[in-house]
């Protein structure tokens, strides 16, 4: 019934059956009316099957008012019989609470209250917490509401954004960063008009809707906004922009023992023969990368982050090794320029091969990126390999997550180099979003830079949080004289490496 009446985001919102979850959203595009339908029936229901009393929680008594006449809307909607008790005034300690109810047949009701985190004190069921950026105390009532999820209740927070310092935009970006298991959702003012927003409304007011009529209601609310229409229609939180991490704390983060490895491939040595390149590398490899390799504890386990690029930007690979005091460090990082495809294969297949314990790796799909995440996963399996597409989703997702990891010392021991630190500085809050932006830099060698590390660290951090299973390499000697010494010689190298 409810799939003719609600529109894709509202119906995802209540589709969510989440303990915890919060959604930022635009002004007026019909969330908490939503919420209101979801509230009756979760009320309507018999409590053994799964039926509760909600507690809304609003800033104003106009909401309280407004959100119970919703619910009763619904209930009438729903044939389900209520019965509006209307307002009612509760004493409180030293203050009069003025609330408003409306009961169903199944004894449960739907209570709109002020916002005094008190009020919740000894209550059972459902919390809805609306427009919680705009609460006085939106801590004390979140972890007042928190006390009903024990006897199985539920949370559900909505709102607007109120600045990048509030309560509410914290609570998101720790929810991000994965401080914290709560269901996240996200409705813009542009996102609601795409699922039908001004087709609904246009219905709603007896208006004809058409493309033309669209596009001038569009504007004119974009108008109404102004300059506040960043945070009202489209959850950027004001005040958010500039450089995302601040040089203090990457620099913080940064180690003289983690090292930057550097090879750069002469214009015309893709055009050599296959045995020349591959032995150019293997020799590089084994002298540059292998002592450092040898150094690690086999017992840590690790995985690896990779940015791709081919010609005009960097391909960069950060390994990162979890220690069992579960921080994540980086031993060194790679940075190819100019190299073919198939020797960069060749690198991180050589990488992969020898990280201890490897056990997962997040690769950048995009554009030509996407032949060595394909191979990559038939080497490893798709358990164990991300083919990412770098999206405005997937930054949002993540970013916060690497900026996390590096403010609580999750995340250490960056390599102390001046081009990590200009690429971890390039991250800029955009549009509400902590991306890399289209402006290049250049390094130290001359070459341009476009943020390459540090897509790859947060690659890397995605890398880290997720599952896999852990590969070992044992290598074999390349030239076995007969074949009494090809058996000698591979039961000794495996012996040799039964600790790991």
């Amino acid at each position: 019934m409810t799939d003719a009446v609600l529109l894709p985001y509202q119906q995802a919102w209540i589709a969510d059956k989440s303990q915890v979850k919060i959604i930022e959203k635009s002004r007026r595009v019909g969330l908490s009316w939503a919420e209101a339908a979801d509230s009756a029936l979760t009320a309507a229901a018999a409590n053994d099957n799964g039926g509760m009393d909600v507690w809304y929680v609003g800033y104003n008594q106009a909401m309280a008012q407004e959100f119970v006449r919703d619910v009763a809307f619904w209930a009438k909607h729903f044939n389900q019989a209520a019965e509006l008790i209307g307002e009612q005034v509760l004493r409180d300690e030293d203050k009069d609470i003025i609330t408003y109810s409306i009961k169903f047949s199944s004894g449960n009701r739907v209570t709109a209250l002020s916002s005094r985190p008190s009020n919740l004190r000894g209550k059972q069921g459902v919390v809805v917490i609306d427009e919680a950026a705009f609460h006085d105390d939106l801590p004390s009532l979140i972890k007042a509401a928190m006390a009903l999820l024990i006897w199985g209740g539920a949370v559900r927070i909505i709102s607007t954004h109120f600045g990048v310092d509030n309560a509410f935009n914290t609570l998101i970006d720790d929810c991000r960063a994965g401080k914290l298991p709560y269901s996240v959702h996200r409705i813009t003012f542009d996102d609601a008009v795409t699922q039908g927003l001004c087709k609904r409304v246009m219905a709603a007011t007896g208006k004809v809707w058409s493309a033309l009529a669209e596009a001038e209601w569009v504007a004119g609310i974009r108008a109404i906004y102004s300059r506040n229409a960043a945070e009202e229609l489209d959850c950027i939180p004001s005040q958010s922009g500039g450089a995302y991490l601040s040089r203090a704390l990457i620099e913080s983060r940064m180690s003289a023992s983690s090292v930057v490895l550097r090879y750069e491939a002469k214009d015309g040595f893709e055009l050599l023969a296959d045995y020349t390149r591959e032995a150019e590398i293997s020799g590089w490899l084994d002298f540059t990368l292998k002592p450092i390799l040898e150094t690690l504890d086999k017992t840590n386990r690790s995985t690896l982050g990779m940015d791709f690029g081919r010609s005009g930007d960097l391909s960069v690979i950060v390994p990162m090794i979890e220690g069992q005091g579960l921080v994540r460090t980086v031993p060194f990082t790679l940075e190819l320029r100019n190299v073919p495809f198939e020797q960069q294969r060749q690198i991180l297949f050589y990488l992969a091969d020898r990280l201890p314990r490897f056990g997962y790796a997040a690769l950048d799909k995009t554009g030509n990126g996407a032949y060595l995440a394909e191979v990559t996963t038939q080497r490893y399996g798709a358990a164990s390999v991300s083919e990412v597409s770098m999206s405005q989703q997937w930054y949002l997702e993540n970013m916060p997550r690497m900026k996390a990891w590096l403010e609580d010392g999750t995340l250490d021991q960056l390599p102390r180099d001046a081009d990590v630190l200009d690429d971890l500085r390039l991250i800029q809050v955009i549009k509400g979003i902590p991306k890399i932006p289209d402006a290049r830099t250049k390094g130290a060698d001359g070459g341009k830079r476009h943020g390459d590390t540090a897509v790859a660290l947060a690659l890397a951090c995605y890398a880290a949080s997720q599952g896999g299973q852990a590969f070992e390499y044992i290598e074999v000697p390349r030239r076995l004289t007969n074949t009494n010494r090809n058996f000698d010689d591979l039961a000794h190298t495996v012996e040799s490496r039964k600790d790991w």
